[in-house]
C-alpha cells in the first residue's frame, strides 16, 4: 500500500525545502501559494502548478506528462534521490494516465480538446470558476497529455493556427513569369535542369519559387548558405511580379539590434550587386530605396514601457505587404504570437534562421518546431511539379513525400559557401554529435582551429590579452588604437572666418568619427564566449579577470565604473535611450575632452552615441554568453567551456558558438570530458506546437 497523500500544508513545506536547497525557483513556490490562496487544495495539482512554473525557466512550453511520468528526474533536472523521497512521501501518480486523471478533477484547470482554440477576448475573465468543463480563463490548461500555464497554451494555439492558415493561403502567380525572372536572377546558364544530368538542386532558387506562392515561407540553413543572398533575389522577384511595385511595402526585422543591422547591411549589399546586374530591366535601386532600416521586433511592433503588450496587434495591424524576419531561431513563443497577431492576413511573412542554433532564452523553440521536416523535405507531388515548372529544379526522391502544409513552404539551404573549410567541418561534426570527427578536426586544422585542452585560467587570460599566432584578435589590439585618438575639435581662432571655423570643426569631427568606427570594428574582430555566467570559467569571473589584467598592463585605466575602452552590453530594452537588449558598445571620450564619457554603438555603418551616465542596464562585455552572441559574428571567436557539466551545455550551444566565427575559432576546455558530454546532449524543449501544426 502506498504512502498516504500529504496535505496541502505538508506539500507546501516540501516545496519550501526544495527552494531552500536550490532545487526549485522561488517563483514555483510563489505560484503554488497563489493557487492555494485561490482555493486549489489537491497536492497533485499544486505540485503540477509548481513544476509548470519551474520548467518554464528552462524553455519548456508545457509539462509533457508522458515524459514526466517516464523520467521525472530528467524533466526536473534532479538527482534521483530527491525525486524518490518526495514521490514516496506524497504517493504521486505512477503513470501519465493517472496524472491526467488527477489533473482533470481540478476546478482551476481547463480541459481543452486537442484542437481547441484559445478563448476569445470577449469571454469571461473569471479565473476561478468552479467548472472546468467550460473555458473560463482558468490559469492552467490540460490538453491531451500536456499541461500548460494558460498564456503559453494560448500563445501556442495562436501560433499554430496562424502558421497553418498562412501556409495554406495560396497566391496566384503567373508561373511563366516566375520562371523567366528566376532564370534572370539566378543565371539560367549556371542552373542546368537536373533531369538528365547529375546536377545539384539549387535550393536558393527553389526557396524563391516557394516563397512567392504563399503568405508564409521559411528559409533555414547554416552560416554561409546564402539566406540573405536568397532573400535579396526574392525581394527583386516580388517587385518584378507586382503590377504596382512602387507601392510594395517591404519591412526587415530581427530579434536584436545587432542582427537587424547585419540583415540590412547584407540585403543592401546583395541588392546593389543585383541592381547592377539587372540594369534597366528592373529599377531595383529605386524600388528598394523605400525599404528603410531593419528594426528590432520590439521596435517594429511598438513596444510600450512597463507592459508586455505592443502598439500593433490584430486591432491595429502593421502596415506592411512583405515582412522578412532574420535570426528566427531567437524568437520565443510569446513574441512569435505577438508578431503573427499584428500581421494583416494578406502580408507575406518570410522567416530566416538556422534551425540548429540555440533557441531563445525564453520559453519555446518555435523555428525548430516549424522546421521539423526541413532535413527530409517532405515535398508533395504538387509542390515538386510546381518547383519544376517555376524554378526548373528537380527534387530528388529522398526529399519527396507529403509532410504537411508547413513543409511545403519550408526550404533548407544545404550548401555553405563560407563554411566549407575547417570551421564548417567542425560545425557539422558537432551538429551530428560526432565527437571523434570534431576532435580530429580541432587537432589537425591549425591555425584556423585551435584547441587548448586541459586549459588553465592563465592560458585563457593570455589569449584574451594578445590573441594567438596565426589569428586576429586579442583585446590589446583595439586598446592600442585608443592611443591614436585624433586631436580634439579646436577652439575658434580669431584669424579664421566663420566658414573656415565650421570646416575645421567638421574635419575634426569626421576624423574623430572615423577613429571611433575603427576602434569599434577592431573590438568586434575578437570575442570570448562562455557557456555559463558564474564561476571562474563564466562571464562574470572572466570579465573581472580580464579587466584586472588589462589594468595591470596599463592598457586601461580603471579608476571608476566608466573608463575609456570599457566594452558594455545592454541587458534590457530602454526605449528612452533607444538601446536594446544585446546591443554592444564601447565607452570612449567625447569629441570635446572636457565632456563626460559616451558609449558608442555601431549598427552597420551607422554610428550613434549615448552619455554613459544615461545607460542603466549594462554589463562589461569582454566575455559574453553564447546566447547573447546570436546574431553576431567575429573574425576570431573563443568558446570557453566550464570545468563542470551544466544543463545549458548542449550540442546547440557548442554549434552556435562555433558558427559565430568567420575566419578563426579557438576552443578552451579545462576538462575534455565536459566537451564530449556537451556534444552528446541535444536540447529537447517540451511543446505541443509541432503536433498542432500537423493536426490538419
Amino acid at each position: 500500500m502506498g504512502a498516504q497523500m500529504k496535505t496541502t500544508a505538508d506539500l507546501l513545506a516540501d516545496l519550501t525545502l526544495l527552494v531552500e536547497q536550490s532545487h526549485l525557483r522561488r517563483l514555483a513556490l510563489a505560484f503554488a501559494r497563489f493557487m492555494i490562496d485561490r482555493g486549489m487544495r489537491d497536492p497533485v495539482q499544486l505540485f503540477g502548478a509548481a513544476v509548470l512554473t519551474e520548467i518554464e525557466a528552462r524553455g519548456h512550453i508545457c509539462l509533457d506528462l508522458n515524459s514526466f511520468a517516464q523520467d521525472p528526474c530528467a524533466v526536473l533536472e534532479w538527482e534521483p534521490s530527491i525525486w524518490n523521497k518526495l514521490s514516496t512521501e506524497c504517493d504521486f501518480p505512477k503513470n501519465s494516465q493517472a496524472w491526467m486523471a488527477a489533473l482533470k478533477t481540478g476546478e482551476h484547470i481547463y480541459i481543452a480538446d486537442l484542437d481547441a482554440p484559445p478563448c476569445s477576448a470577449g469571454q469571461t475573465n473569471d479565473l476561478f470558476s468552479p467548472s472546468s468543463n467550460e473555458d473560463q480563463q482558468q490559469p492552467m490548461v490540460l490538453q491531451g497529455h500536456r499541461l500548460y500555464l494558460r498564456r503559453y497554451w494560448k500563445d501556442e494555439t495562436v501560433v499554430a493556427q496562424a502558421i497553418r492558415t498562412r501556409a495554406n493561403s495560396r497566391i496566384d502567380v503567373a508561373e511563366d513569369d516566375v520562371r523567366r525572372w528566376l532564370d534572370v536572377l539566378f543565371d539560367a546558364s549556371s542552373t542546368v535542369q537536373n533531369t538528365s544530368v547529375n546536377t545539384e538542386t539549387d535550393w536558393q532558387k527553389v526557396a524563391c519559387a516557394i516563397a512567392v506562392r504563399s503568405r508564409l515561407s521559411i528559409i533555414t540553413g547554416g552560416p554561409g548558405t546564402g539566406k540573405t543572398y536568397t532573400v535579396a533575389r526574392l525581394i527583386a522577384l516580388m517587385f518584378a511580379l507586382n503590377e504596382r511595385p512602387e507601392r510594395l511595402r517591404i519591412a526587415l526585422a530581427a530579434p536584436t539590434g545587432k542582427a537587424a543591422a547585419r540583415l540590412k547591411q547584407s540585403i543592401d549589399n546583395a541588392l546593389q550587386e543585383l541592381a547592377r546586374k539587372l540594369g534597366n530591366s528592373l529599377p531595383l535601386q529605386e524600388l528598394t530605396s523605400r525599404m528603410g532600416a531593419a528594426r528590432t521586433l520590439h521596435s517594429l511592433l511598438g513596444a510600450r514601457p512597463d507592459t508586455r503588450h505592443f502598439r500593433h496587434h490584430a486591432g491595429n495591424p502593421l502596415d506592411v505587404d512583405i515582412l522578412v524576419v532574420d535570426e528566427a531561431s531567437m524568437i520565443h513563443l510569446e513574441m512569435m504570437a505577438s508578431l503573427l497577431d499584428a500581421l494583416p492576413p494578406n502580408t507575406i511573412l518570410v522567416l530566416l534562421g538556422d534551425k540548429d542554433q540555440l533557441a531563445s532564452v525564453e520559453a519555446g523553440a518555435v523555428l525548430g518546431d516549424l522546421c521539423g521536416d526541413a532535413e527530409v523535405g517532405g515535398y508533395s507531388d504538387a509542390s515538386i511539379s510546381y518547383i519544376q515548372r517555376t524554378a526548373g529544379q528537380t527534387i530528388a526522391k529522398p526529399f519527396a513525400g507529403n509532410a504537411g502544409s508547413i513543409a511545403q513552404q519550408t526550404v533548407m539551404l544545404r550548401k555553405s559557401r563560407r563554411f566549407s573549410g575547417p570551421i564548417g567541418m567542425l560545425a557539422n561534426a558537432v551538429n551530428d554529435g560526432d565527437t571523434d570527427a570534431a576532435n580530429t578536426c580541432l587537432r589537425t586544422s591549425e591555425p584556423i582551429l585551435h584547441w587548448i585542452e586541459h586549459a588553465k585560467p592563465t592560458q585563457l587570460i593570455q589569449l584574451a590579452m594578445a590573441g594567438r599566432a596565426g589569428a586576429a584578435g586579442g583585446y590589446k589590439a583595439y586598446l592600442e588604437l585608443l592611443k591614436q585618438r585624433p586631436a580634439p575639435v579646436p577652439a575658434p581662432a580669431p584669424a579664421l572666418s566663420p566658414s573656415q571655423t565650421q570646416d575645421q570643426h567638421a574635419d575634426a569631427e569626421n576624423r574623430f568619427k572615423e577613429w571611433v568606427i575603427t576602434v569599434l570594428r577592431a573590438f568586434d574582430t575578437f570575442r570570448i564566449l562562455c557557456a555559463i555566467k558564474e564561476g571562474e570559467w563564466g562571464v562574470n569571473g572572466l570579465n573581472a579577470e580580464i579587466e584586472q589584467s588589462l589594468h595591470a598592463q596599463g592598457l586601461i585605466k580603471r579608476d571608476s565604473e566608466w573608463y575609456v575602452g570599457r566594452p558594455v552590453m545592454v541587458t534590457r530594452n530602454d526605449y528612452n535611450t533607444g538601446v536594446f537588449n544585446g546591443d554592444i558598445g564601447l565607452a570612449l571620450p567625447d569629441t570635446d575632452p572636457g565632456k563626460p564619457i559616451r558609449v558608442y554603438f555601431l549598427d552597420g555603418d551607422k554610428l550613434r552615441s549615448i552619455l554613459a551616465s544615461r545607460l542603466r542596464y549594462v554589463e562589461t562585455a569582454y566575455a559574453m554568453t553564447v546566447h547573447k552572441s546570436q546574431g553576431s559574428e567575429f573574425a576570431h571567436t573563443v568558446l570557453v567551456l566550464p570545468q563542470d557539466m551544466s544543463p545549458v551545455l548542449t550540442r546547440e550551444l557548442v554549434y552556435t558558438g562555433i558558427t559565430r566565427a568567420r575566419t578563426h575559432f579557438s576552443l578552451v576546455s579545462p576538462v575534455n570530458l565536459i566537451w564530449q558530454k556537451a556534444l552528446s546532449v541535444k536540447t529537447r524543449r517540451a511543446s505541443g506546437l509541432m503536433a498542432a501544426l500537423h493536426s490538419e
